[in-house]
């Protein structure tokens, strides 16, 4: 039988596949995850019936209805027939087996003053360096980012540092459990080296703890603070996104952007989202004001239909920074993994065609290559 007709049966079951014959239900198991859009790429999930929530159990709010987290006045993910029909299609594009970046970043051990200090590794994950703190944003040194380590997308680069090179991690910024963001190879090796503090959404800190009962988490709710020292505080706030590891935890755990308020400056760092309406970007700037940075993704984001209500488009990423009011913004998201249906070269010409759209200087929305540094001016630039 296909996959789809495993699939649909499954969608009837309570979640237990032992009713299954074992080449079947390994089968199951393992073409699921690798199909299911949310492990790598944020797009759709495998829906199995069940009553209770795998990470977190609190209080119903306007963003969780006692089982499952939701995106207020959004849209949720499309179901597993849609991402049958896009993985089954013929439209994406050839990504090449390697795409290598000309850098390769050897970071101090930290910054002082009003330095700041951007390096981009790769994919989602970005060091921050500024005010004496060291920070990963979503941190992947992994090949794949998939289930199993022998199939599931491929990175085409190598990450822009080399893990042995990294400066002492003191933050981790982890926004949500898809495999393209969630690496718990990469955050236990960081946590036996430096055992830096995960700050997380509900839900996630039951993923880690799982894995490595080691790790030191601060979990938190949409608006809740983190004070790393009296002048340095980290706010979970929304994005519009989800979350899934597995054919029965669909949004089960939250999702988060981040805002840093710190003495050299705000960032506001976004891991995934869809743009719904510029809702989001609009509040932190009413309630924050301008940001010094924003890190903000634009790949992955075709077919259009598909991605529209998860992933944000080159267009939108840069309507996103004028409206956060961010001085300048990191482009991430983009060239590492090869997650939709758009080639490298269109993730970079659609940025073009965004900034030149909205006089945006490419000094002030960049793109960096892993390994290439950005020394983010503490001023705005005139050349927007």
């Amino acid at each position: 039988p296909s996959l789809l007709a495993c699939t649909t049966s499954l969608t009837r079951a309570p979640g237990d596949l032992r009713w299954l014959p074992m080449k079947r239900r390994r089968f199951l198991k393992t073409a699921g995850l690798l199909l299911t859009g949310g492990l790598a790429t944020g797009a759709g999930a495998v829906t199995v019936a069940r009553n209770r929530n795998s990470y977190y159990g609190g209080p119903i709010s306007d963003h969780f209805d006692g089982l499952n987290f939701f995106n207020p006045e959004g849209k949720p993910p499309k179901g597993f027939v849609e991402l049958l029909k896009w993985q089954l299609g013929n439209g994406k594009k050839k990504w090449p087996a390697q795409y290598p970046s000309p850098f390769s970043d050897k970071p101090p051990a930290t910054t002082q003053g009003a330095d700041l200090r951007v390096s981009f590794v790769g994919h989602a994950t970005v060091l921050l360096q500024i005010a004496g703190k060291n920070i990963l944003t979503d941190p992947v040194w992994s090949e794949r980012c998939s289930p199993v380590t022998w199939a599931g997308p491929k990175r085409v680069n190598a990450p822009g540092i080399d893990f042995d090179d990294l400066p002492k991690i003191d933050t981790v910024l982890l926004s949500h459990n898809h495999y393209d963001h969630l690496d718990l190879i990469t955050l236990s090796k960081l946590r036996r080296r430096d055992n830096p503090l995960i700050i997380t959404p509900l839900g996630n800190d039951r993923i880690l703890k799982d894995h490595d009962s080691l790790f030191q988490i601060a979990v938190g709710d949409w608006h809740d603070r983190i004070d790393l020292t009296p002048d340095f505080q980290i706010t979970l706030e929304p994005m519009h996104h989800w979350s899934a590891r597995g054919m029965g935890d669909r949004r089960n755990a939250l999702w988060a952007a981040f805002v840093l308020q710190t003495p050299a400056g705000q960032i506001y760092h976004v891991g995934d989202t869809g743009f719904h309406d510029g809702i989001n970007y609009q509040a932190v700037r009413k309630k924050y004001g301008s940001f010094r940075l924003a890190i903000l993704p634009f790949g992955a984001f075709e077919p259009r239909d598909f991605m529209r209500y998860q992933h944000q488009n080159p267009d939108e990423a840069v309507r996103g920074h004028k409206l956060c009011g961010a001085q300048h913004t990191l482009g991430h998201h983009w060239g590492t993994f090869p997650l939709t249906n758009e080639s490298i070269e269109d993730q970079l010409e659609a940025l073009d065609l965004a900034r030149q759209d909205h006089g945006i200087s490419e000094h002030i929305f960049r793109a960096l290559q892993p390994g290439q540094v950005w020394n983010v001016p503490v001023h705005p630039s005139t050349e927007a």
